[in-house]
């Protein structure tokens, strides 16, 4: 099979806006699934404390041990602290978009590097404009794509930088504000949290939260849901859910198709959609195991930064309205 040098285009338009018109025709009862869910907010408060007790356990230890621990534990919370921070984009927790975003703040905090108020004006256009390029942050530039195609070498860097990949993004996306002053709140409070550890706790425990956060993003099987999430692996379907067993430690994020298609349903409702339209989500392919597709990204060469769908379809509704249709359809 020859291997691609191009995205793959489609004249279409993404496919969700479709199927959850077709779902809630056929199972208008998910609209009840519509909602928030301040108990969320708990679940912020614990994990931020429970890395804040990490770094404190972890202060004087080995580096093994800070290592060790920010890959087995660490990665685990602040990837969980990243699904936290999604449901705060989609104003999940509170009815006040106020309440969601400084909620949203403080669930960035141990990840070291302000990105909370950031990621909610850029995954909320990824929801509108699914595969169009100059809004779609979540797909690779052409030469980031060029540079890493399908190389062994290449998907190991990718992933272990994948937030630096991110952020050259940011320039192509040319209808979304890069600074105001939620971005320089974020930072702010950033800054003065990573001032505070280093003064009680030491430099030790910062670079646990630095190894933490690039491990739950990253070289690490989590890192499989962002192959999983949008990348075409067998066939034309752009977005795949994982209902393997560390959607138990990452609040249901696997259900992707779910969330694109109701969004505006909070991460513990999700399996109750798929149940409920089950002859629409289980007709579709989807992974059981992040471990496995971890691998198979790094060595099938079949796979490259190429295997995305892009389109030039901005679709039906206006950049004005784009965060506040009638139930948020993805």
């Amino acid at each position: 099979m020859s291997i691609s040098k191009t995205f793959v285009y489609s004249n279409s338009p993404e496919p969700h806006r479709l199927r959850t018109k077709a779902i809630l025709k056929e199972n208008p009862e998910i609209r009840k699934l519509i909602g928030k869910n301040p108990f969320t907010f708990l679940v912020i408060v614990g994990l931020v404390a429970f890395q804040l007790f990490l770094c404190w356990i972890l202060k004087d230890q080995s580096w093994w041990w800070i290592i060790g621990i920010a890959y087995l534990i660490g990665a685990f919370v602040d990837h969980a602290l990243f699904v936290m921070i999604h449901e705060c984009s989609h104003r999940l927790i509170f009815k006040k978009r106020l309440f969601n975003r400084l909620s949203g703040i403080l669930a960035n905090i141990p990840q070291v590097f302000p990105s909370s108020v950031s990621f909610e004006r850029y995954h909320i256009k990824h929801h509108s404009f699914q595969g169009v390029m100059e809004l779609d942050g979540d797909l690779p530039n052409e030469w980031e794509a060029k540079l890493i195609n399908n190389f062994f070498i290449g998907k190991i860097l990718w992933l272990l930088f994948y937030p630096v990949f991110q952020l050259f993004r940011l320039s192509r996306l040319r209808e979304i504000k890069p600074f105001d002053g939620w971005i320089a709140l974020n930072a702010l409070v950033q800054i003065i949290f990573v001032g505070l550890v280093i003064y009680f706790l030491g430099i030790k425990s910062i670079i646990f939260l630095i190894a933490s956060f690039f491990f739950s993003v990253g070289l690490h099987p989590l890192g499989a849901r962002w192959i999983q999430e949008h990348y075409l692996l067998n066939g034309e379907q752009e977005t795949h859910s994982y209902y393997g067993s560390f959607n138990k430690v990452a609040f249901n994020v696997g259900y992707h198709n779910e969330h694109h298609d109701f969004p505006s349903v909070p991460w513990n409702k999700l399996p109750q959609i798929r149940k409920n339209a089950s002859s629409f989500y289980d007709t579709l392919q989807y992974h059981t195991s992040w471990n496995k597709l971890f691998f198979q990204f790094l060595f099938d060469k079949e796979i490259s930064l190429y295997s995305r769908m892009i389109r030039t379809n901005r679709g039906k509704i206006p950049l004005s309205d784009e965060s506040k249709p009638d139930i948020e359809l993805g």
